[in-house]
């Protein structure tokens, strides 16, 4: 696992770090166990720290963001509405056309298999080829 703020290797991982420990709470727990089964799931994710201040893992792309609000820690997966999620894990951001996010609210629980499954399934999708454009019909 490699990490990167804004381009500059090397930072994120401490942010991100600094991060957890300053919430102190729950949140921090939270957000620290995410990020490890992030990690888990895929060895190439980088982590990345972008938009002053926001945890962000990568493999090819974008997989999720990290972020922590008063009430929930949710992460943010950038392709969520192309993955299968035959667990239910998204609770949010649920009627937009690319996004899906996760809200986890103190107490919640969340499985953690099929989270690292949804992680693999985000690190497949980013990797997959891009199918060719069709061509536009030329006039003649």
């Amino acid at each position: 696992m490699t990490s990167k703020v804004d381009g500059d290797s090397g930072e994120a991982s401490r942010l991100i770090d600094q991060r957890i420990s300053e919430l102190g709470d729950w949140r921090g727990e939270r957000l620290a166990h995410m990020r490890m089964l992030i990690r888990a799931a895929e060895p190439g994710i980088i982590e990345e720290w972008k938009w002053r201040g926001v945890p962000v893992w990568s493999h090819a792309g974008i997989i999720c963001t990290g972020e922590t609000y008063k009430e929930v820690v949710k992460l943010t997966f950038a392709k969520g509405a192309s993955l299968p999620d035959p667990s239910g894990l998204f609770n949010a951001s649920l009627t937009g056309n690319t996004r899906r996010a996760i809200d986890i609210r103190a107490g919640d629980t969340i499985d953690d298999e099929a989270f690292k499954a949804l992680v693999r399934a985000a690190a497949a999708l980013n990797s997959a080829p891009r199918p060719a454009r069709a061509k536009a019909p030329t006039a003649r």
